[in-house]
């Protein structure tokens, strides 16, 4: 049963959450069944119902007809509730469906009772009816009935998969895990309040992975964290105290703690990520709800700045903590991404070998550029302007940002070899920690979280003598390179016969053994010849030779007309 209903559901539509598209199956499913086994409802004028029983159980695909008709139900109602966030009326509905398909499990449960099925389905049948059962006690808010079905139903699978191959078992494990999250949330309304422990564990366990589960702990985390709000009022921020109203926001603040004992257990930068971006995104959420607050309350804002002499107000204040926290997570999310590749870079030559593009330390400058404009907004948040100490911090702060990013600013100038630049570059780094050093008398609590400055220290002093070593090398490299007998001045061979140079080229493809096509070159220009002795000559007279002109007139107008000649 489990099988059939998992491989229809991830091949249509599941996969991506779209239960309309498996309900649309299921239906399609259904027709092409009652038309094989020639078991329809009568024809297209008259409805005849028709039921399942023992005695017809001469094919299996009886009991799929029911398995289907049950899960086209279940789907229905999953859709239903997904359109229930924006449409509560559409939760009767819901409702309604999920009897239905717990109807069809009843009944799909009482046929495998029949001696023609063996046990495994038998078993099979029961966790299935006791899901759906849990399924609909749990949209009723049943908590103890629906805690009892799911313990049932995760009781017969877990017997299940100890009984077959590692290969089934694990279909059998996922739906004992996707069942989990939904036991410790009824046993957290029944009144244990270790179970939110443990589904923040169930959360870190999941890692990186998506889907139904996921959606699930997520959903349900939240629901425990609405509860647990209701008694939430204030929160207190750099000595003061600030109501907060938004019960968005009331969630938010509360599984904070939690958000960040996560990160701080989780066991890779994978897990790590994606619970940062989880907390980035309910904070963004936060942030938008304080800030719709703020529209409606604009000139009330401003007529309270006038009043206070300056001090802003409540609902002001609560948006600049909630950016404080959206910006200090964006912060230690960077620096973690930092540490990683760092440690990449560490490895660059095992990274080399094995095909794949290493690290550079270009990578890690604009993770710093980010983390320092991060800086930047803190420093102008509302509120916070006239407050020296936390000025002052985020300065310190910033200059130790601002020594790593010089420092791997010169690491990318060494691999181009401008050792000058390099050079310089570390004497700001050294400058930047020392005034880090200087300053941090007061502020050592609120710097233990940021990279050690001593160690950068101890790092640059050893770079600086590599840096010199290097120099020098390339500065000896640079004078044997200048040698005669490796000179390359770009004559082709035929002109320098007399001359031993190293020639890569002359082995490659593109070698070089005359100019080709050939320059030009100067040739003898054909001669001019100029006649100045025609300027001179006298010519004899040819008047006498020369035919008188005819006479011109009206008979030698007409008689040219008609072409008669004298």
């Amino acid at each position: 049963v489990l099988q059939i209903v998992k491989e229809s559901q991830q091949q249509h539509g599941l996969r991506h959450g779209d239960f309309q598209r498996y309900r649309g199956y299921c239906s399609r499913r259904l027709r092409r069944l009652r038309k094989t086994l020639n078991f329809k409802m009568g024809n297209r004028h008259k409805f005849t119902g028709k039921k399942v029983t023992e005695e017809i159980l001469s094919d299996n695909r009886y009991l799929l007809l029911i398995l289907m008709d049950a899960e086209r139900a279940w789907s229905y109602a999953m859709q239903l509730k997904q359109e229930a966030n924006t449409e509560p009326r559409k939760r009767f509905h819901l409702l309604s469906r999920l009897r239905k398909a717990v109807k069809h499990a009843e009944e799909l449960e009482r046929l495998c009772e029949s001696n023609r099925v063996d046990a495994k389905t038998k078993l099979e049948a029961q966790a299935y009816m006791a899901y759906l059962t849990g399924m609909l006690r749990f949209e009723h808010q049943e908590w103890k009935a629906a805690m009892e079905a799911f313990n049932k139903c995760k009781t017969i699978y877990e017997k299940l998969a100890n009984a077959f191959t590692e290969e089934q078992a694990v279909l059998y494990n996922q739906r004992v895990e996707e069942i989990s999250p939904n036991i410790r949330y009824c046993a957290y309304n029944i009144g244990d309040q270790s179970a939110m422990n443990e589904l923040m564990q169930m959360r870190l366990r999941s890692g990186g992975t998506e889907g139904l589960l996921a959606e699930k702990l997520e959903a349900l985390i939240t629901q425990t964290r609405a509860k647990q709000a209701a008694t939430m009022s204030e929160v207190e921020w750099r000595g003061r105290t600030v109501p907060v109203k938004i019960d968005k926001v009331r969630i938010f603040l509360l599984g904070l703690a939690d958000n960040e004992a996560a990160i701080a257990q989780a066991e890779n930068e994978e897990t790590k990520e994606r619970l940062f971006e989880s907390l980035l995104s309910e904070c963004r959420d936060a942030i938008q709800a304080v800030r719709e607050d703020l529209k409606p309350d604009q000139k009330q804002r401003e007529h309270s700045l006038e009043n206070d002499s300056g001090k802003v107000s409540n609902i002001q204040y609560l948006h600049s903590y909630l950016t404080y926290i959206k910006l200090s997570t964006a912060i230690r999310r960077n620096e973690s991404m930092a540490r990683s590749l760092q440690k990449a870079l560490l490895q660059q030559q095992r990274s080399e070998e094995d095909g794949k593009r290493a690290p550079r330390p270009q990578d890690l400058i604009r993770l710093y550029d980010i983390i320092l404009q991060n800086l930047v907004e803190l420093t102008q948040l509302p509120g916070l302007e006239e407050d020296k100490n936390f000025q002052k911090e985020i300065g310190l702060k910033t200059l130790v940002y601002k020594a790593y990013r010089c420092f791997f600013i010169a690491q990318s100038y060494v691999l181009v070899k401008k050792w000058s630049e390099a050079l310089v570059l570390y004497e700001r780094v050294l400058k930047y920690a020392r005034e880090v050093q200087s300053g941090a008398g007061a502020y050592t609590n609120s710097l233990k979280e940021l990279p050690d400055v001593q160690d950068l220290i101890t790092q640059v002093n050893a770079e600086k003598y590599s840096l010199q070593a290097a120099a020098i090398l390339d500065a000896n490299d640079t004078h044997e390179a200048e040698s005669p007998s490796q000179v390359k001045d770009g004559k082709p061979l035929s002109e320098r016969f007399e001359t031993f140079c190293l020639d890569p080229s002359l082995v490659s493809k593109q070698v070089s053994l005359v100019h080709f096509p050939p320059g030009f070159q100067p040739i003898p220009c054909k001669p001019l010849f100029f006649d100045l002795a025609l300027n001179h000559v006298a010519f004899p007279p040819l008047e006498d030779k020369v035919e008188q002109k005819a006479k011109s007139g009206l008979t030698g107008y007409i008689k040219g007309i008609f072409g008669f000649k004298s």
